[in-house]
């Protein structure tokens, strides 16, 4: 092989694509981007700073700031990456619910996606690439070698988000949950540029009412078809 291969998980937050990603990344030892923390950040940076998506001098400035974002990527055996951003630890920070709302709003902006695109690709690197995100197979790497579409009903997602709250003595409401991620889930499959769906050659597997271990198994059993294990 004369290239980097590269694998690619898109699908809605919560699915378990991250999960899935981390896992395989370990086990092959090749290089993980989690897509979302690019744009997580953007949303932190946005938060902090007061940013209006609505307002063209704000999204000017968001835009600058991601392509010069300051941030670090680093593995990390309990959490799979720690995220740092101009040197602080935003691991945590970027998985709360306000940052994932800011984040989605911010990524239907064509030039956002556009500021961060050639970044995303530079990943890609011997041995190979773990790609998890929403557009990884169909805009960032069309030419990826396996491409996997990861999903799960809503209902599932909203249950697991109340669960991983609830379990962090995060006050929770679960029909508020569901709600966010319906919205979320229509942003990100009507926007413009680079909507949420699997690409035409994916292959799409369903994680409703599967533990990760089964989910796991059936994406280990195409990476076996490709001879990478």
């Amino acid at each position: 092989m004369n290239h980097a291969p590269v694998m690619t998980l898109d699908g809605p937050g919560g699915a378990g694509k991250g999960t899935l990603a981390s896992a395989l990344a370990r086990e092959l030892g090749w290089w993980l981007l989690d897509s979302g923390a690019l744009y997580r950040l953007v949303g932190l940076v946005a938060l902090r700073d007061g940013l209006d998506a609505g307002q063209p001098a704000d999204c000017a400035t968001a835009v600058a700031a991601a392509r010069s974002l300051d941030m670090v990527f680093e593995p990390d055996r309990g959490a799979g990456q720690r995220v740092l951003l101009a040197g602080e630890d935003v691991t945590d920070i970027i998985r709360t619910d306000a940052v994932s709302d800011a984040a989605s709003k911010w990524a239907v902006q064509p030039d956002i996606r556009a500021a961060l695109l050639a970044r995303q690709r530079d990943f890609a690197g011997m041995p190979g690439l773990i790609a998890d995100g929403r557009d990884m197979g169909t805009v960032i790497f069309p030419e990826a070698d396996l491409k996997l579409y990861i999903t799960a009903s809503a209902e599932e997602r909203a249950n697991r988000r109340f669960a991983q709250l609830s379990g962090a003595n995060v006050d929770a409401n679960l029909d508020r949950i569901y709600r966010e991620i319906l919205e979320r889930d229509a942003r990100d499959a009507s926007r413009e540029v680079a909507p949420l769906k699997p690409a035409a050659d994916a292959h799409v597997i369903d994680t409703t009412g599967e533990s990760v271990a089964t989910s796991l198994e059936k994406v280990r059993c195409l990476v076996r078809e490709k001879g990478w294990i």
